[in-house]
């Protein structure tokens, strides 16, 4: 049980982070999503610059050492994304990661908010 668990946590751990960098898709087609993808956005934001720990890390971690597997160390991305994109990282991979999130982010909004003003100038 506690590997499906694990299994699982780390699901919605990759799903989490899709949904940030892709999240600003989805609103605009479901603006309803704004909320809760710009919150995400900003925890995935302080997880980057502020170091601030996931929870969903050492929950997986946790499950995968009752399931009798060993655990990793470090964060979630470092372990499971990093090496299959960048596996030479350099010691401010993190930081430059956020800035393009944070970028990614204010042009997709800026683009909506051009789009809703251009919209609403034609009524």
């Amino acid at each position: 049980m506690c590997h499906l668990l694990a299994d699982l946590s780390f699901l919605f751990h990759l799903a989490f982070i899709i949904f940030v960098i892709m999240g600003a898709f989805l609103v605009w087609r479901w603006p309803w999503v704004t909320l809760p993808h710009l919150a995400s956005v900003v925890w995935a934001l302080a997880i980057e610059f502020l170091n601030v720990p996931c929870p969903l890390t050492p929950l997986e971690q946790m499950l995968l050492r009752k399931a009798g597997e060993e655990a990793y160390r470090g964060g979630f991305v470092d372990h499971y994304i990093v090496p299959l994109i960048y596996p030479d990282v350099g010691p401010h991979f993190h930081y430059e990661a956020g800035a393009f999130l944070l970028a990614l982010n204010l042009v997709l909004y800026g683009l909506m908010i051009i789009r809703i003003r251009s919209q609403r100038s034609k009524r």
